[in-house]
């Protein structure tokens, strides 16, 4: 029963899901300006990592037999035959089920929509259309990881504005440098289940210049949340600072004879830069001018 109960747990990836409700928190917080609503942040958080839940279950199932290629995932439950795949699929359904009811019956259905198209994309286009096929699909599954923060803020505004733009364009540069420094590091494993990655395909030292270019786009990215007044100024010497490092440990990687150490580096970083952005937008926080709002829509 206990192992049961495990195997439930894993499939689920519970590490992603954490990031990711780190992320929906930071969008929440930097939307609410100090006025925070704890139902509907409860809410948001539930139901996200419920979709979430179900996404990583799904990919699971779409991957179960690339993973046993793979030494990274040749451990993981499906991939190991510890849960049935029938079993997974209704498991991951409910999940996903109840989440977007949640987002669209206590927050409202914009959030829901915006957790839908995260959930589709990161399904539909990437695990099961262009995983296999192009190394596209790392930019096509960088617009999923910018879902979960992008619904915390519209959980509170209820509109797609300056500062939800801001948002997708940070998290998804973020995510592709991210995923090429996961694929230089693990590159056997991507050769050997014969996905398409950037490393695998173009060669490592490819990918190191890709990597300088999206942190580079991400460092005069990240600032602009406070050029446009939603954050302070903490905030953007924080960004500019964090920023700025990835990119010196990104340049130090034409300079270095181990790339797999290297990209180690640069996957630990880049998940410590994220969420001390995350935490740092949450808190602070400005109000930004009426004149910063894109496309509107009302509460």
């Amino acid at each position: 029963m206990a192992g049961s109960i495990k195997n439930y747990l894993q499939v689920a990836k519970p590490g992603i899901i954490l990031a990711n409700t780190i992320s929906v928190a930071g969008g929440f917080l930097l939307a609410s300006r100090g006025q925070i609503d704890a139902g509907l942040l409860q809410a948001t958080l539930a139901g996200t990592a419920l979709v979430v839940a179900s996404g990583c279950i799904f990919n699971n199932y779409v991957d179960r037999h690339l993973d046993r290629k793979m030494t990274r995932t040749q451990n993981r439950v499906l991939a190991k035959g510890l849960m049935s795949p029938t079993r997974a699929v209704i498991y991951a359904a409910l999940l996903g089920m109840a989440g977007l009811a949640l987002l669209y019956a206590a927050v409202h259905p914009m959030c829901a929509a915006v957790v839908l198209v995260g959930f589709s994309v990161y399904v539909g286009l990437y695990s099961l259309c262009l995983k296999r096929k192009s190394a596209a699909s790392t930019l096509v599954g960088s617009l999923a990881g910018a879902a979960p923060p992008l619904a915390g803020y519209c959980a509170v505004t209820n509109r797609f504005d300056t500062g939800a733009l801001l948002l997708l364009l940070i998290f998804c540069l973020w995510q592709i440098p991210h995923a090429y420094a996961i694929a230089v590091l693990r590159q056997e494993d991507y050769i050997a289940a014969a996905i398409p990655m950037l490393p695998v395909k173009r060669g490592p030292l490819a990918a190191k210049k890709h990597i300088v270019c999206y942190i580079a786009a991400f460092l005069a990215a990240a600032p602009m949340l406070t050029v446009c007044g939603y954050t302070g100024r903490s905030f953007f010497m924080v960004a500019a600072a964090t920023g700025l490092s990835w990119l010196l440990l990104a340049c130090w990687g034409y300079r270095s004879s181990d790339s797999r150490r290297w990209a180690r580096r640069m996957f630990v970083f880049s998940i410590l830069g994220i969420t001390i952005l995350s935490v740092m937008m949450a808190f602070d926080y400005t109000m930004p001018s009426t004149a910063n709002l894109l496309l509107t829509r009302a509460p």
